[in-house]
């Protein structure tokens, strides 16, 4: 839209630091698609008890 980063996330009221932020986490990518397909199994099962399932799995 031509507005500068500063301008644009004053505009949105969002941190500059919160629009730069790049995680330093390894994307486990395999847990991830497992919780995905757990999520799809079971949609009414909320994160925590997903997790336990996880966790069960090892």
């Amino acid at each position: 839209m031509g507005l500068s980063e500063r301008r644009a996330c004053q505009i949105v009221g969002a941190d500059r630091k919160m629009i730069r932020y790049q995680s330093q986490r390894a994307p486990d990518i395999a847990l991830r698609t497992r919780l995905r397909d757990l999520a799809n199994e079971r949609r009414r099962f909320g994160y925590r008890r997903l997790f336990i399932l996880l966790r069960r799995e090892g």
